[in-house]
């Protein structure tokens, strides 16, 4: 992918009741240092003033569609169809970008039409910027991608919040588009099968994603059934995604590690699907994953076992 001073950058944003907050993510793609792009939002059903506050911007390179999409996945795709960059950066409408940004990525893949590339991240709370800090990772660095996804899996933490990542158009027509099956972590699945698919990240440290946490009432805080459907069958398919391309011995525990997250994760709850994952974790030769928790917790849990800490931290409706 060669890059000139028209290559066009397509910013594709889904909003759905974002009001406090869509017109900063709106304005700090105004003030990129690269000004080739369009930003298109997608107005999935919001019942708030969201449409209001993206109306209320005035820039041509602004196109807004909508309608009742009824997921992210789906407005990520309308928004993708719509568009005509050859470089993609999928935006959620409630975090910032960093003025240098586009700019940084872009350069960055200037010959690279098989790589993506990875800005740096951290999370802030409110409209507080100052307490913005950001959360270095181990592979904050240039990989081969599918060696990202295994050292990225292999604490069962990985980052790939859409934000951070710019894609070349043509990786994303092989490798296809949003999962519209799946609402939460949906970027997991996502981003295994663009990854794989692709050669290299390449770490952008003059990029930042600003992302907005401590948010009520998002779609990452959602426990209800559907929700951890959706989490099963994303962490499903995307391990997926790596075994079927790379199946070695780092390769089988990364992904039993992130699959055990889940289970941590998810007890004591929807037994089914824990055994359904944890028949899985076997399958690949079991995780060597601790279970999470703070001090008080590995206290607890030393004295009552894992599951005994976690029913007491559920009896208490507390985390320690």
């Amino acid at each position: 992918m060669m890059v000139t001073q028209t290559s066009l950058v397509s910013v594709c944003m889904p909003c759905r009741n974002a009001e406090p907050h869509v017109a900063a993510a709106i304005d700090s793609v105004l003030q990129q240092s690269w000004t080739q792009w369009e930003l298109i939002v997608i107005n999935d059903g919001s019942s708030d003033r969201s449409l209001e506050r993206i109306r209320s911007v005035s820039d041509p390179r602004l196109r807004v569609l909508s309608g009742c999409f009824g997921s992210a996945a789906r407005a990520r795709n309308a928004a993708f169809a719509a568009s005509q960059g050859d470089s993609i950066l999928f935006f959620d409408a409630d975090d910032l970008l960093s003025p240098l940004a586009i700019e940084a990525q872009l350069t960055r893949l200037a010959g690279h039409s098989d790589a993506v590339a990875m800005a740096s991240w951290g999370r802030f709370y409110g409209n507080d910027l100052a307490s913005f800090r950001p959360d270095p990772q181990r592979v904050w660095r240039d990989m081969d991608a599918r060696d990202w996804l295994v050292e990225a899996w292999a604490e069962a933490q990985p980052m790939t919040q859409p934000g951070q990542f710019l894609i070349p158009r043509a990786l994303i027509e092989v490798a296809g588009g949003w999962d519209e099956t799946l609402t939460l972590i949906d970027d997991f699945e996502f981003f295994a099968r663009v990854l794989v698919h692709a050669k290299e990240v390449l770490f952008t440290p003059e990029a930042t994603l600003y992302y907005r946490s401590g948010i009520q009432g998002s779609l990452s805080a959602q426990k209800n059934r559907a929700a951890q459907e959706s989490a099963f069958h994303s962490l499903l398919r995307g391990t997926g995604h790596l075994l079927a391309r790379r199946s070695d011995a780092a390769a089988r525990r990364a992904c039993a590690n992130v699959l055990q997250n889940f289970i941590y994760g998810l007890y004591p709850e929807h037994a089914d699907l824990r055994a359904a994952v944890a028949q899985r974790v076997a399958e690949l030769g079991g995780s060597n994953l601790p279970v999470p928790g703070g001090p008080t917790f590995q206290l607890m849990r030393r004295a009552l076992g894992w599951k005994g800490a976690k029913r007491l931290q559920r009896a208490l409706g507390r985390g320690f």
